[in-house]
């Protein structure tokens, strides 16, 4: 991508970011529908209160913070408001058989999901137990040949390998055959997991899980998260005295920057204490002793600096996945507990080039689903939801696809990889749909489920999947109205572009890190006007260089994927935009820029 020099040369690279963001407007997207926040009253008071400005005010009142406390807490999180430990279901039950296991020697096993979430909360665990001296190994399943959750070849083998104990990380509520045949074979089991449970748990020694208390205050943990919050209360039990010794110490830190890259990665709700431990894990993440995050860093391209939600999302969490979608996750999880520099940047090297590949055959599989859903029919209005399935594509990309899918045609969407008569698949929603939900009314067509509200996992007969798409859809039509398959534009304020001064905009990014539950502030103008002609840039002339107006200010604006409006721009005296304004520096001068979200004429 060729960008004029300006933009090459920035130093803040937040408007060359909004061109990979999933929240950004796409040309060729379903037209988007301005949902715009009305002024809140509250706003002066607040902003008085909190010595911010009414525009980052209105902000915190429409993520729901009307008050002062909360506000402070929001804007200016802190370690200490972490909940402790021992109050996470099932932590109380679990530790002291992991410290048994630590006494006497006891092989233990910690086995977790191939994403990042379950790859980082493996990494955590592992490290604990083997600073405590815990004779510990990890596995991790094969995404294609053994699919997602604990599986019954695996805890055969496991148990033939002389485990004790066998700890779950991201997986495990809903395995409840492999559960029973762990006791069968002498093999204990905890279980740490934030999938939703169903009415009946797993036969466990302890299942360490935030839903399973309704006042538990953090329901959107990330299996990161719970396998944080479990090494925690582990390095307590064995800490001497009322504060953490310096190794444990250490290690805690290093914990925050791992158990945020999976937060991050899992897409939780990055409100309340997800927000505590991403905000803090991001600042730890550059000085993170950790050799395998340091090499992943460098590798990436990243200066380590100034690290943000971003570059964990779409920079260093796609090289760790990377590992698992085109080959096995184990690697992922030896860089990240590697002690070798030069190992661990041997395997970064490596988990980069598998990245090159997944791009590239997600690229394909694409542009095929695409085809398929137009050939199908499946882009008419009367559709409420998408599965494909073939046997020519690779199961590890598919997550990905489908949340493309879903992006270009705002249909919860399942794909599906067809393979000797079975098939695995991967689905994402869209918001205000339970995934999941729809996915158990069908479940007597599949083999295996689980997942979230807004992403899910299956396993089905290929000879089911026809009747499993019929019900399916049914589902959605009863559950879906027609404006719940508009895709929205969420608009925080209909400002004028005076609002937008250097020091507004730099106290917008207290509201970082940004993700989901908090996402970057979307706002608006309406009646603006050129301020300059503007102008193609990009090396297909597909992105929009131009200035605006509406006589209170001028700015400068970069619209990716804008570049089919500069006829129709320049035929319109007035028109509306919704954007985020960044800081853009350039030759040691700051000033605002605005990426374009939407143009709307009138």
């Amino acid at each position: 991508m060729q960008l004029s020099a300006r933009m090459q040369k920035t130093s803040n690279p937040a408007a060359l970011r909004a061109l990979r963001e999933p929240n950004k407007m796409r040309l060729g997207a379903p037209k988007k529908q301005w949902v715009i926040r009305p002024p809140d009253d509250r706003s002066a008071q607040l902003a008085k209160s909190l010595k911010v400005s009414p525009l980052l005010a209105q902000v915190l009142i429409n993520r729901g913070i009307t008050d002062v406390d909360a506000g402070s807490v929001f804007l200016r999180p802190k370690l200490t408001e972490l909940i402790e430990p021992g109050k996470m279901p099932g932590i109380e039950a679990a530790v002291p058989r992991i410290k048994k296991a630590i006494r006497d020697k006891e092989k233990i096993f910690v086995y977790g999901d191939y994403d990042v979430d379950g790859i980082t909360g493996v990494a955590i665990l592992w490290q604990v137990l083997t600073l405590l001296g815990a004779q510990v190994d990890y596995y991790i399943p094969h995404r294609i040949d053994e699919g997602y959750g604990l599986n019954a070849e695996a805890v055969q083998q496991l148990a033939k390998a002389g485990s004790k104990l066998l700890i779950t990380v991201d997986c495990g509520i809903t395995d409840f055959d492999s559960a029973l045949l762990a006791e069968q074979l002498g093999l204990e089991l905890i279980v740490t997991d934030h999938h939703s449970p169903d009415t009946r748990l797993p036969k466990a020694v302890a299942i360490v899980h935030p839903a399973l208390e309704d006042a538990y205050p953090n329901q959107d943990s990330s299996g990161a998260m719970v396998a944080f919050k479990l090494a925690w209360a582990i390095a307590n039990e064995f800490n001497v005295g009322t504060k953490l010794g310096p190794r444990l110490r250490e290690f805690m830190i290093n914990a925050t920057s791992l158990a945020a890259m999976g937060t991050v990665a899992d897409v939780v709700n990055l409100c309340g204490e997800n927000r505590v431990l991403t905000s803090y894990g991001l600042k730890a993440l550059p000085e993170c002793e950790l050799p395998g995050i340091q090499a992943l860093i460098e590798t990436a391209g990243l200066t380590g600096q100034g690290l943000d939600s971003f570059d964990i999302g779409f920079k260093l969490a796609p090289m760790l996945n990377a590992a698992g979608r085109m080959g096995h996750a184990r690697l992922a999880v030896e860089l990240l507990t590697s002690d070798s520099e030069l190992q661990s940047m041997k395997i970064a090297e490596y988990l980069k080039e598998q990245n090159k590949q997944r791009q590239q055959c997600e690229r394909k599989i694409f542009k095929q689903a695409c085809e398929m859903v137009t050939r199908l029919g499946l882009n008419h209005p009367d559709q409420k939801s998408i599965v494909l399935a073939s046997e020519n594509w690779h199961g590890g990309v598919l997550g990905i696809v489908a949340s493309r899918i879903v992006e270009k045609f705002y249909r919860p969407t399942i794909m599906l990889c067809i393979e000797n008569a079975t098939a695995r698949g991967s689905g994402r929603s869209i918001p205000g749909f339970c995934l999941l939900s729809a996915i158990r009314d069908c479940s007597r067509h599949l083999t295996k489920f689980g997942g979230h509200k807004m992403a899910a996992g299956i396993t089905i007969e290929a000879a089911k999947i026809e009747r499993f798409t019929a019900e399916f859809e049914a589902h959605t039509k009863q559950n879906l109205h027609e404006d719940d398959i508009v895709s929205k534009l969420n608009i925080d304020a209909l400002s004028p572009l005076r609002e937008f001064r250097l020091e507004t905009v730099r106290e917008l990014s207290l509201l970082s890190p940004f993700g989901a539950g908090n996402p970057r502030p979307i706002f608006a103008t309406k009646g603006v006007r050129l301020a300059s002609p503007p102008r193609k840039v990009g090396a297909r002339g597909d992105h929009l260089q131009l200035a605006i107006t509406d006589d209170t200010a001028s700015i400068r604006c970069i619209g990716f994927r804008f570049g089919k409006l500069e006829k129709k721009l320049l035929e319109h005296e007035f028109f509306n935009v919704a954007y985020q304004p960044q800081i853009n520096t350039y030759n040691g001068n700051s000033n605002v820029e605005f990426v374009l979200s939407d143009i709307r004429f009138e």
